[in-house]
């Protein structure tokens, strides 16, 4: 049950997080697709999303080698780097209410996040070890179908498409947060020099009323 529980309600947030970027982005192409109460757009791109890592899924079907076994060597990057777009959010909203007074609560662990995740990935990438870098795994395996000296070879043609694969989504990670990070920081100059309105819309805070139901 826990298991069961626990994909389903990750796939689920995922799915609905990555529905909401996904259409956050494409707003700014065409307005409608923005609005999350506009169904057409709601169900165009949730549809990707489900697409998405739905692939992964008949990939793991149809190839023991694939599916999760091709996903688990980037569960930590994702993890990682998906805490820093939350710190992203986290450091504008301090900045926009309490201006540099609180900065360095969210500020010190994102560069500490971001110096050490876009450093792993880049060798989980570019490493020239095959033991590291998904494209020298690859290669080396390539090298050895090559040389005629693998038992298996369509099991190694699935790992090679699975490393090279790894590499691509790996680098897709990096260039997505690379870019919310850098708008991050045009939002926190902007607002620093007081050419960008430190508007806040998340919700007020609301005391507790848990001690005066006590009292």
């Amino acid at each position: 049950m826990f298991e069961a529980l626990f994909i389903l309600t990750i796939i689920d947030a995922g799915t609905r997080v990555g529905r909401f970027m996904l259409q956050d982005l494409l707003g700014h192409a065409w307005k409608p697709l923005g609005r999350t109460s506009w169904m057409p757009g709601v169900i165009g791109a949730s549809a990707v999303i489900v697409l998405a890592w739905g692939y992964f899924l008949i990939q793991g079907v149809r190839d023991p080698l694939g599916g999760i076994n091709s996903l688990w060597p980037l569960f930590g990057i994702s993890n990682q780097l998906l805490a820093a777009i939350a710190l992203c959010v986290a450091t504008t909203i301090l900045l926009k209410m309490h201006g540099l007074k609180y900065l360095w609560i969210t500020s010190i662990p994102l560069v500490w996040l971001v110096v050490v995740t876009f450093t792993a990935a880049w060798q989980k990438v570019f490493s020239p070890v095959p033991a590291i870098g998904f494209l020298a795994q690859a290669g080396r395996l390539e090298a050895a179908m090559r040389a005629g000296t693998v038992a298996d070879p369509a099991a190694t043609r699935a790992l090679i498409l699975n490393a090279r694969l790894d590499a691509v989504v790996c680098g897709v990670f990096l260039v997505l947060v690379a870019t919310i990070l850098l708008d991050s920081v045009r939002i926190w100059v902007g607002i620093l020099r007081g050419t960008r309105e430190a508007r806040v819309c998340e919700a007020p805070f609301v005391a507790s009323q848990l001690r005066a139901e006590e009292l």
